[in-house]
């Protein structure tokens, strides 16, 4: 089995070694030194992140180091995702580069993988401030009152999924599409997919700085808004044919 572990970054100097260090490690005792590659992808950094990644990936050949003109975090995860299902990936892990997450509960996902085609994370305690609660509340709310559909946690950067599950509904999300792991969430409860959620710890931001304020966040969730009611009238469209 081929696992890919999507991790994108932009201007992650401080954190991404120490990242992918402790990433490595948790994979290596998972899979005993095969059958799995860890998919940097630096989102046009202006700092030197993608030279920490290079160098890692010197040392590691489990490594694949990208670089990309930046697009923004939502499109760096669909390029990612691209990249694995084209390279023949089993199975599709993403997380992000901040040091939010542990890779050490990744072992748990791991062992679910033949009971679902799919195991999310949910946040149950989040130390990344009172904001990103409330947002993340709004946005299951709009989730419920748009596609009808009850999360736990629809954005939750730690997630392992089958290939053939990502397939089924990654060609409906336009490339530039910011936040798609929303909507395969959406799509996964929708449509009654044999997934979970899983309780992970989620830490505060490890290091560097966080370029999305709430600003950006505000537009980002417009242009969010919009797009959801045309994935519902697709859905709607789906469902009368």
């Amino acid at each position: 089995m081929s696992l890919y572990v999507v991790i994108p970054a932009y201007n992650e100097a401080e954190n991404i070694e120490a990242v992918i260090n402790a990433w490595s490690k948790i994979l290596e005792i998972t899979y005993g030194g095969g059958g799995y590659n860890l998919l940097v992808i630096d989102d046009g950094s202006k700092d030197n992140t993608f030279k920490i990644i290079q160098d890692c990936a010197e040392k590691n050949s489990h490594i694949i180091p990208l670089t990309k003109k930046n697009s923004g975090h939502g499109p760096t995860l669909l390029y990612g995702y691209d990249y694995a299902l084209k390279h023949g990936a089993d199975y599709i892990f993403q997380t992000d580069s901040d040091g939010q997450t542990l890779p050490e509960e990744f072992i748990s996902f791991w062992e679910l993988r033949n009971e679902y085609d799919a195991i999310l994370g949910k946040r149950p305690d989040r130390q990344d401030g009172a904001s990103r609660k409330f947002i993340e509340l709004v946005l299951r709310l709009i989730l419920r009152l748009i596609f009808g559909v009850k999360v736990p946690d629809a954005n939750c950067p730690f997630r392992l999924m089958k290939a053939d599950l990502l397939r089924k509904y990654l060609y409906r999300l336009p490339r530039d599409f910011n936040i798609p792991n929303v909507m395969l969430t959406t799509y996964f409860t929708y449509f009654h997919e044999n997934i979970t959620f899983k309780s992970i710890t989620f830490r505060a931001r490890q290091g560097g700085k966080n370029f999305i304020n709430l600003r950006k966040i505000f537009k980002i969730g417009i242009k969010a808004v919009k797009d959801f009611y045309n994935f519902r009238r697709d859905l709607k469209n789906e469902t009368q044919n």
